[in-house]
C-alpha cells in the first residue's frame, strides 16, 4: 500500500443532493441510503432505467479491452453487476475485486456472485478516498454509478490512478448531463417518479429523492473531464448515451518512459 494516501478533509463541505454537509455526514447519510435500498437496488434500477443499464454495462467492459488473465478493480461494486461481466471476460485465471463501502450492497452481491460460482471474485470494504491495494496492481478499473456518491471524487479519482499499471485504464459510467434541452425536461418529468416508486417497492421515497439530487448536482461531462486530467490520466475521452442521460469516461494512467541519462 503507499504510504502517502490523503485523507478526505473532514472539515469539507461537499454536496448530499442540494445539501452542503461536511464530509463525515455525507459519507454517514450515503452509506444510510444504500442500507435502505440493498436488497431491492436491481429493481429498481431496471425501473428507473428502463433496463438500459445492463446494455451500459456490456458497453464499459467492451471499452475496457480487458483480456483473459487480467486484474482488475470494480470500486463500488454494490450488487455485483460489473463485477460478473469482468469475471467472465478475464476468466479463472484472472481476479476481480469487488470494493465498496457499504456493507449491506456488498453483502448482496456475494451472496450473489458466490452462487454462480464466480470464485474469482473477491470482496473488500473500503472507502473510494484510500483503497488499501498496492500501487500499479490493476490491469483496469472501473466506476459504475458510484462516482457521484464518493465523498471526495477528486481525492478517489487520484487513488485510482495510483493503484493502476501503467497504460491500464479507467473507466467511470455515470449519469450525466442530456445535450438536448427538451430530452433533459423530459427526464427531469421521468425522475419525478422515482421517489413515489421507492416508496412503493421499500417504503421510503427519501432513498431515490436523494438519487434525483445526486444526480443534479453531479459534474457534467466535460468538468468530469477535467477532473481525469487533473487527477493525471491521459487520452481521457467520454462517450455520450441515451443524448447524455449517461456517459461513459475513459482515461489511463500514462506510461513512463525511460529516464534520460
Amino acid at each position: 500500500m503507499s504510504t502517502n494516501q490523503q485523507q478526505p478533509d473532514p472539515e469539507k463541505q461537499v454536496n448530499f443532493g442540494h445539501q452542503k454537509v461536511s464530509a463525515e455526514e455525507k459519507t454517514e447519510r450515503v452509506s444510510a441510503v444504500f442500507r435502505a435500498v440493498a436488497k431491492r437496488y436491481d429493481v429498481m434500477n431496471d425501473i428507473m432505467s428502463l433496463g438500459s443499464h445492463r446494455i451500459f454495462k456490456r458497453m464499459v467492459l467492451h471499452m475496457s479491452g480487458i483480456r483473459q488473465g487480467a486484474n482488475v478493480l470494480d470500486l463500488a461494486g454494490g450488487t455485483g453487476d460489473m463485477a460478473a461481466l469482468f469475471a467472465d471476460a478475464v476468466g479463472t485465471e484472472g481476479a476481480v475485486m469487488l470494493a465498496d463501502l457499504n456493507e449491506d450492497m456488498m453483502r448482496v452481491g456475494r451472496d450473489r456472485l458466490l452462487d454462480q460460482g464466480l470464485t474469482q471474485i473477491g470482496f473488500c470494504r473500503t472507502p473510494a478516498e484510500s483503497l488499501p491495494f498496492a500501487d500499479q496492481q490493476f490491469d483496469c478499473a472501473c466506476v459504475s454509478f458510484g462516482l457521484r456518491n464518493f465523498t471526495d471524487k477528486d481525492l478517489a479519482l487520484r487513488e485510482l490512478l495510483r493503484v493502476l499499471k501503467p497504460g491500464a485504464a479507467l473507466l467511470v459510467l455515470e449519469f450525466s448531463k442530456p445535450t438536448d434541452p427538451l430530452l433533459e425536461s423530459a427526464y427531469k418529468a421521468f425522475q419525478t417518479l422515482w421517489p413515489p416508486i421507492g416508496r412503493a417497492l421499500i417504503g421510503d421515497a427519501q432513498p431515490y429523492q436523494y438519487l434525483v439530487d445526486s444526480i443534479r448536482v453531479h459534474p457534467d461531462q466535460k468538468a468530469l473531464r477535467q477532473m481525469f486530467n487533473d487527477a493525471g490520466f491521459v487520452d481521457v475521452e467520454y462517450h455520450n448515451l441515451l443524448g447524455g442521460i449517461a456517459a461513459i469516461h475513459r482515461g489511463c494512467k500514462p506510461i513512463q518512459g525511460p529516464k534520460a541519462d
